[in-house]
């Protein structure tokens, strides 16, 4: 904020250009003084961005300079010296609004409390909880446009962000994606009061969700732990989730990635990012220890194929010479491998292919 007002300065510098400094005709309003700054910025090829000012808030600015015709030098001298004097005082600023509040303390304040002054926000007459709602995720909102009336659905995909609105939808079955899809149409004649009333409803529903321990999906989370687990204790666990609840275990197989997925999910442009990442010697290893069954000797052998032949070479002299290893420690180094794929993943270098793709 302070480099901004910092530009905003800068920007305005140019109006030294004009008349020396006099009294001012008349007295302006904090409202007009501010219609003049924005319009002297404008005329400059420098206008000054206030999206980020609440909306009464602009509405009154362009209502503002829409009643104003012409003010003269003198007065806009004033006006500049004045401004510009209190930005030189500026040491310090602060985001405007709660939201720009709770991203300041984010870490340094309960989730409890922050939901309260969310709430205690969206009481103003002049909060937006459509500010709040576009805010949130797209898994956030996702169950509202499945299980709130197609209507509030349409209303909610009509004020979010088109990227986020296209995600949202894309995301819903075919039938319940088409009736939303047809009710935007129809919400051309909603007023805006009954939009806002909408927004608070849904912003209520959405900040009064019970705080999660966990940020991940349980069925995440299971894969993950089985990923990096014994195969013997992978299969026993899947085994006994099949007999206690089928779909789940499911849903945690195709979660799993474990080192014979590599050539299903790992494009092979990518493997030469996965063996930069890896030790040498535990690369070495996982792939001394895939000679063990024939499922992880394709992976071993995808990986080999995708990188240059001199390295490739070298890789199987050195497996050559690494003879026979422990079942414990190739899995321990096959570890190492998926560890680094889905450090890759996480970071963006590399986008795994869907298992249903």
């Amino acid at each position: 904020m302070v480099q901004d007002t910092s530009v905003t300065l800068a920007r305005i510098k140019s109006v030294e250009r004009f008349a020396r400094v006099t009294p001012a005709t008349r007295d302006l309003t904090a409202r007009e003084k501010a219609a003049v700054i924005v319009r002297l910025l404008m005329a400059e090829g420098s206008p000054m961005q206030i999206t980020g000012l609440p909306e009464h808030m602009q509405a009154s600015l362009a209502e503002q300079m829409g009643h104003m015709r012409m003010v003269d030098r003198t007065t806009l001298a004033t006006v500049v010296a004045e401004f510009m004097g209190e930005l030189e005082q500026v040491g310090l600023s602060f985001p405007g609004g709660i939201e720009g509040a709770l991203t300041l303390m984010d870490g340094h304040i309960s989730s409890t409390a922050a939901n309260r002054l969310r709430r205690l926000a969206g009481a103003s007459a002049k909060a937006d909880p459509w500010d709040r709602i576009m805010a949130l995720d797209a898994e956030r909102l996702l169950p509202i446009l499945i299980d709130e009336s197609v209507e509030v659905a349409a209303v909610m995909l009509s004020k979010l962000p088109v990227p986020k609105a296209a995600d949202l939808l894309g995301k819903l079955p075919g039938e319940r994606a088409r009736k939303v899809a047809f009710a935007v149409s129809m919400t051309g004649n909603v007023d805006p009061e009954t939009v806002r009333r909408i927004g608070l409803s849904l912003a209520g529903q959405l900040e009064n969700l019970p705080p999660r321990a966990f940020d991940g999906d349980p069925v995440e989370r299971v894969g993950a732990i089985l990923n990096v687990s014994p195969a013997f204790t992978r299969e026993d666990v899947l085994k006994g989730l099949e007999e206690t609840d089928a779909a789940f275990a499911e849903q945690v197989r195709r979660a799993i990635f474990t080192f014979i997925h590599i050539p299903e999910r790992v494009a092979a442009r990518d493997v030469p990012k996965l063996v930069r990442l890896v030790e040498p010697v535990a690369l070495v290893t996982a792939l001394a220890g895939a000679k063990l069954d024939a499922a992880h000797l394709a992976a071993a052998e995808f990986i080999l194929a995708s990188m240059s032949q001199r390295m490739s070479q070298s890789l199987r002299e050195e497996i050559e010479t690494r003879g026979m290893v422990k079942e414990k420690d190739g899995e321990l180094a096959m570890n190492a491998v998926i560890t680094a794929v889905r450090q890759l993943e996480a970071t963006g270098e590399i986008v795994l292919v869907r298992e249903d793709e």
